[in-house]
């Protein structure tokens, strides 16, 4: 009974409180759906792409405007119905614009209207000349020059438009060894009125920290960094008149389409060219996270690249004896390692002369489809390790690389530590990889503990006539740095400092390997008509 009696109490009590929420509860009410909704537009008649709207509708709280100037377009929502846009396009063209209604609770009702706007907008010859050269032209960061990436307010304390980085500009050289002095921006006059451009970044891309999220879907490390970004294919550039009483300006506006923008990610795609000759500009552009002004300056002459100078010839072979390989250089890695050297390789290495020889003075690494040792690929990987290695330097090795499906030449170093710390906390230095089935392209690469196996410090280059032609592949390394070059023309450098990268391994001794890998994780599929394909090398080089 007492139990009964403590259960009766506890039904009421929650009984209680279940009816003192529902009384709290406000009802929402009818919700209705905007209706008579309608639209008047103004188009100017002076050529210059403004088009005024005015939308209306019973029970309306709000208006969401889409004016059809691209499929991903925000929308621009205005609460009175009212609206403007300016249209960009040149000449006569028609738009498809979508006005929805909001009413309360979300509820909504939508018209669409077309409409055509003439611009009569055409940009000044000079600045189609310095900008395309009537046809296509390559800019470059201006990196040599200070404040060529800089930031400021829009607007001083007086309200006044600021035209300079107060906040923060760039030292000359200051971002080397990052990806952003790399990009190559192409700006074409197509000769029937419309202007294309394109971005090529090897890949990578330069962020500013607040974006990287939302570009990336991932978090920032907190400062700005290289993230891998697809930039390719052609985006159309629209130029349209600007006011922004920013001085010096030209006047004039780019707009890319299809999410567009100029070497630095600030999620915007729309630049006013404050100057502009054949050999430089300068450009602004409004960050729309925060309303930050940015600049950059660009040239059409690329800057030359500052590298240390070693010129001491310390150590060298020029394959001129034929046979095998001097014995005072060279030792070599026999068999498959483990799990395929790391990689799941698929061949067997050697020191048999059908594998490695020198003749003709040249070395000659062969990569052969043969039966051997349990394996169905035979190769060779030659190294210095306990016979030479060195801190600090330059290497040149002028090669013919291997081709064919399946292959993986490369010219590389590793820390001599490795038999005492392992990899990859010793440290690699990738001076020239190369995928047979990814011909015209080699790639350069550094791994680290903090980035190593598909290391984010990578980069790739086009290149011709690589397995028929030799060329000459570099690295030079200094405490600062570490630049990869091909026929003496720079194009990556890494830098520790820059990179935030606690981890650096190479202030110590490094060893010279040469080797033609088959398949593995690099390599990727096998040809199955490959029979074999062989790496030529006339010499390597060590300076200090």
């Amino acid at each position: 009974m007492k139990n009964i009696l403590y259960l009766f109490a506890a039904f009421l009590f929650f009984g209680t409180i279940v009816w003192s929420c529902q009384e709290e509860v406000p009802e929402l009410g009818t919700l209705y759906v905007p209706s008579n909704l309608g639209v008047s537009v103004e188009i100017q008649s002076d050529g210059s792409g403004l088009v005024n709207f005015q939308a209306s509708a019973t029970d309306a709280l709000n208006y969401h405007f889409y004016f059809g100037n691209s499929p991903s377009e925000d929308p621009f929502v205005s609460s009175d119905g009212k609206a403007s846009n300016f249209y960009k396009k040149t000449g006569t063209n028609d738009y498809l614009v979508k006005i929805v209604a909001f009413g309360a609770g979300g509820v909504s009702s939508s018209i669409t209207e077309e409409i055509t706007v003439f611009v009569d907008f055409e940009v000044p010859s000079e600045i189609i000349k310095a900008l395309t050269n009537n046809g296509s032209k390559e800019w470059y960061w201006k990196q040599d020059v200070s404040g060529h990436l800089g930031v400021g307010p829009q607007l001083n304390d007086a309200g006044e438009v600021v035209s300079d980085p107060t906040y923060y500009a760039a030292a000359p050289n200051e971002k080397e060894g990052l990806c952003l002095y790399e990009d190559v921006l192409t700006f074409t006059d197509n000769g029937d009125g419309t202007f294309g451009y394109t971005l090529e970044n090897q890949g990578n891309t330069f962020f500013h920290t607040d974006e990287i999220q939302d570009a990336i879907g991932e978090p920032g490390p907190g400062y700005d960094a290289c993230y891998p970004y697809d930039t390719s294919g052609n985006k159309d550039v629209l130029f349209s008149p600007t006011d922004s009483g920013v001085n010096p300006s030209t006047g004039i506006n780019m707009e890319f389409t299809n999410g567009g923008f100029m070497s630095y990610y600030l999620n915007s795609s729309s630049y006013e060219i404050m100057s502009i000759t054949d050999t430089e500009m300068k450009v602004r552009v409004i960050q729309k996270r925060n309303g930050l002004a940015w600049y950059h300056i660009f040239t059409s002459e690329k800057t030359a690249s500052p590298d240390p100078e070693f010129t001491d010839l310390v150590w060298q072979d020029e394959f001129d004896t034929d046979g095998a390989p001097a014995d005072a250089n060279w030792n070599y890695d026999i068999g498959t390692g483990s799990n395929g050297w790391g990689n799941f390789e698929e061949q067997y290495y050697t020191d048999r002369p059908e594998n490695v020889i020198v003749a003709d003075g040249v070395l000659k690494i062969t990569a052969r489809k043969e039966n051997f040792s349990g394996k169905g690929y035979t190769s060779a990987r030659l190294k210095t390790q306990d016979k030479f290695d060195f801190t600090y330097g330059r290497v040149d090795v002028k090669a013919k690389v291997a081709g064919g499906g399946g292959t993986w030449p490369a010219i590389w170093m590793l820390g001599s530590s490795i038999t005492t710390v392992g990899w990859p906390k010793c440290g690699e230095m990738d001076i020239m990889e190369y995928v047979g089935n990814k011909p015209g392209y080699v790639q350069s690469a550094i791994h680290t503990p903090s980035s190593s196996g598909a290391t984010v410090n990578v980069k790739s280059t086009t290149i011709e006539n690589e397995t028929t032609e030799f060329h000459v592949y570099s690295v030079i390394w200094s405490e600062e740095q570490i630049s990869f070059l091909i026929d003496d023309q720079r194009f990556y450098t890494y830098k520790p400092a820059e990179q935030n990268d606690s981890t650096w391994p190479f202030d110590a001794p490094q060893f010279l390997i040469l080797n033609v890998a088959m398949g593995g994780n690099l390599g990727g599929a096998i040809d199955p008509n490959f029979t074999e394909s062989t790496m030529e090398i006339d010499y390597v080089r060590v300076y200090q």
